[in-house]
């Protein structure tokens, strides 16, 4: 028994363990927001910092990955939800394909969940509940599920009355883990339809957990305790599922005031921290009492609403978008807040940490470079680098590629290995 369970949690880390050239999904490699094994420093004035090549894209709220060479990203192209493959370095498009017809509301319109890469498969979601399984180096379909036709899950738009995924779109992602895709499907008809397990390959269902609504959180596969999981932050609950066979192991409620939990759960050895715009910041522990699985709150920062934005962590500390048009770094043992800086956007801001870097781009385009430093804040540069987006960057093989609601473009970073 203790055998397997060890190759269980060497398979999830192997599945997880990329080069540093890639940024396979949303988040980066360990979903964390975080680019190991590197260094940067930026320059001080904007004009060093010139794209190494821009192209035009459609609206959208997706965010661009890079892998082996390739990006992808989505967009709405006529209508259509529309994935495209690009060459890094040049920008040219490799190929383009239409997957679903577009939702938008007042909001914006086009995809809003990102797509993921493993392996040769590309895996995506469009807003009105449809999976798919792509080969990557040609986007034919492989495999796909329907949130409505296999789950009884119906996207509603805006004839529903809370702001849960069948509201204002799939936004969150589903995510690997070993051999399995999991993915948050929601509550259909049928119990036990929020989270959906599928084998990878060729998406025949594995096991169904949960019973709520599905929410904008994408989703984490991690060890807790020894424990492979899965963790979904859903329009009520935080669900932790244990990956062998669908067993809820613990869901303690969350409630917002909309029921739409926006952050990725961050997972830092054995503590979970979760935010939102209605309870703060929470952190959670997971331990093991014999074979028992206990989950038990460790800290609440109740002042510190981060509606929209994820937490990303650095030696000991936790960063993000605060809720005052700021942004805070908070003692990750305690919940305490030990720093706060103003002007950072308006609602959301997406951070990357580089080494001792923290590079933050806000919701109005600008790209704000830190030191992670706990201590005492301090702002290294500064400068509009895009229009106004709620994209999250990503960082491939000494670059950075970000998007707005018209263009994608990369640049170069001055990396120190």
């Amino acid at each position: 028994m203790k055998v397997h369970l060890i190759a269980q949690v060497l398979t999830i880390w192997c599945s997880l363990t990329l080069s540093a050239a890639d940024w396979p999904q949303w988040r980066g490699p360990q979903r964390d927001g975080i680019a190991s094994g590197l260094k940067v420093t930026l320059p001080k004035d904007a004009s060093q910092m010139l794209p190494k090549w821009k192209i035009p894209i459609g609206t959208g709220f997706s965010s661009p990955i890079v892998t082996g060479g390739r990006v992808y990203i989505l967009d709405d192209q006529d209508g259509h939800e529309t994935a495209h493959c690009l060459d890094a370095v040049s920008g040219k498009e490799i190929w383009r394909k239409e997957y679903a017809v577009t939702f938008g509301d007042e909001w914006g319109k086009g995809p809003r969940s990102t797509p993921f890469l493993d392996g040769d498969r590309l895996y995506l979601q469009s807003c009105r509940g449809e999976f798919q399984c792509l080969e990557a180096a040609t986007g034919n379909k492989v495999w796909s599920l329907s949130f409505e036709q296999d789950f009884g899950v119906t996207f509603l738009g805006m004839k529903a009355q809370e702001g849960t995924a069948r509201r204002r779109g799939n936004n969150g992602t589903a995510v690997i883990a070993g051999d399995l895709v999991v993915v948050q499907v929601g509550k259909g008809k049928s119990d036990g339809a929020t989270l959906v397990a599928c084998d990878k390959k060729t998406g025949r269902v594995r096991w169904q957990a949960g019973q709520d609504d599905a929410a904008y959180s994408s989703l984490v596969s991690t060890v807790l305790a020894g424990t492979p999981v899965v963790l979904a932050l859903t329009a009520t609950q935080l669900l932790v599922v244990d990956l062998k066979d669908g067993q809820l192991l613990a869901n303690p409620t969350l409630r917002t005031a909309a029921n739409r939990h926006v952050a990725t759960p961050l997972v830092v050895g054995n503590t979970v921290f979760v935010n939102s715009h209605t309870f703060g910041v929470v952190a959670f522990s997971a331990s093991k009492s014999g074979a028992d699985f206990q989950f038990q709150q460790k800290w609440s920062n109740p002042d510190c609403k981060i509606n929209l934005a994820s937490l990303v962590s650095i030696k000991g500390a936790l960063y993000a978008q605060g809720p005052l048009k700021n942004y805070v770094c908070l003692d990750a043992a305690t919940g305490r807040q030990l720093w706060s800086l103003p002007r950072f956007g308006k609602e959301y801001s997406a951070t990357i940490g580089i080494g001792e870097t923290l590079l933050v781009l806000t919701d109005q385009g600008e790209m704000i470079s830190l030191a992670a430093n706990s201590e005492h804040p301090q702002e290294l540069t500064r400068w509009q680098i895009c229009g106004r987006q709620w994209n999250h960057p990503a960082v491939a093989d000494g670059k950075i590629f970000i998007r707005d609601q018209r263009e994608l473009a990369c640049y170069e970073l001055p990396l120190a290995l």
